[in-house]
């Protein structure tokens, strides 16, 4: 028996042996008539000719963190592909991370004490305290997503959100936000896209209630366009009641008037309008930023909301455009949702790792 086995040993041995020697003259011939040499050694010195103008854009300098999802796929990273990510997003000048919501329903980030005790989940990783040190190490600004209970979204009433979130703001700047320095800021995490029942009332308490446990740190939104590709739940494929700019305007005005002096910055969602319509509703959204004292940012979508399949990772051109037209409108920061899911290397998505090689080229970080 041991004879049989070393002659199979030696049989396996010699035809590894053979197939090493043979396998580089057949990838030698494939490459001939290509210049000889294979095309995994050529692609490296490769690069996309661009006939538009490079680097003429608003640049990235935010994302979302997006691990309490709602309706995109859970990644299952621990801290090694956390670490790697923020390696990937300190590239390309990201000095934002904003953690979208700190729960969703019962699902929560952190061990928060209030929430445990209202029947959430307990968390197996404090992703809160990670995401602190992560931003502390990578010398970046994390804001804080506030809780979302998910009655708003079932009842259409965002008031509903404000008492959970009493309890969270305070335990979450005692337990955080006295701790590390990396801690920058709150991100308001109720969405609206109009005149919404209870958001101007919910947006001032909760804005002020941060700021003033906070020393000032700066809190912003990031609502929706209520345009023609704000479909979602509808089974349509476009809005036939989109709204106008005219109303848009006349809509944000109130909100903006009632907001303004604890919301420091908003960051419309840039994807439910068409790529013909960025630069009316940009300049407007600028416009009525710049009248009540507060930063215009876009929340530039990584996700192409024109594919029937929910969600991957968006086009290049139109990422492209979207950035262009808020460079166009003067707009003050770019941030996108979301980096990890849609634009980075070792996303679960692998078209990611391309977008984020084109965004790379068309402005020329090295």
């Amino acid at each position: 028996m041991e004879t049989n086995n070393r002659r199979d040993f030696l049989k396996k041995a010699a035809l590894a042996g053979a197939s090493a020697l043979v396998a580089p003259s057949l990838f030698a011939a494939e490459g001939e008539g290509r210049g000889g040499l294979s095309p995994i050694n050529k692609a490296g010195d490769l690069e996309s000719k661009l006939i538009v103008p490079k680097n003429n854009g608003l640049k990235i300098t935010g994302t979302f963190l997006d691990e309490i999802s709602h309706d995109i796929p859970h990644q299952n990273w621990g801290e090694k592909e956390w670490d790697m990510d923020f390696q990937h997003m300190k590239k390309i000048g990201i000095d934002t991370v904003v953690m979208i919501r700190s729960g969703y329903r019962k699902f929560i980030t952190y061990p928060s004490p209030y929430l445990l005790k209202k029947g959430c989940y307990m968390p197996s990783v404090d992703l809160v305290d990670m995401y602190l040190r992560l931003a502390a190490k990578y010398n970046m600004k994390f804001y804080f997503g506030l809780y979302d209970s998910g009655r708003y979204w079932d009842t259409g009433d965002l008031s509903w959100e404000i008492e959970d979130n009493k309890y969270v703001i305070d335990e979450v700047w005692k337990m955080y936000g006295e701790k590390y320095k990396s801690f920058g800021g709150w991100y308001i995490s109720g969405e609206i896209s109009r005149a919404t029942k209870g958001a101007i009332d919910s947006f001032y308490t909760m804005g002020k209630q941060c700021k003033d446990v906070s020393a000032g740190l700066p809190t912003f939104i990031s609502p929706w366009i209520d345009g023609k590709k704000a479909i979602m739940g509808t089974g349509k494929l476009t809005k036939e009641d989109a709204v106008s700019v005219q109303q848009h305007e006349k809509e944000w005005n109130e909100i903006f008037d009632g907001i303004h002096e604890v919301v420091d910055a908003c960051a419309f969602q840039d994807g439910h309008i068409d790529y013909d319509e960025l630069d009316a509703f940009f300049s407007v959204n600028k416009k009525l930023a710049d009248k009540y004292g507060m930063q215009c940012w876009t929340n530039a979508e990584s996700f192409d909301r024109d594919m029937p399949i929910r969600f991957l990772p968006i086009k290049f051109d139109k990422l492209r455009m979207k950035l262009e037209a808020a460079k166009r409108a003067g707009y003050d920061k770019a941030i996108t949702f979301e980096f990890s899911h849609f634009m980075s290397p070792q996303s679960a998505y692998l078209q990611a790792g391309n977008l984020y090689n084109r965004y790379i080229e068309y402005f020329e970080i090295k």
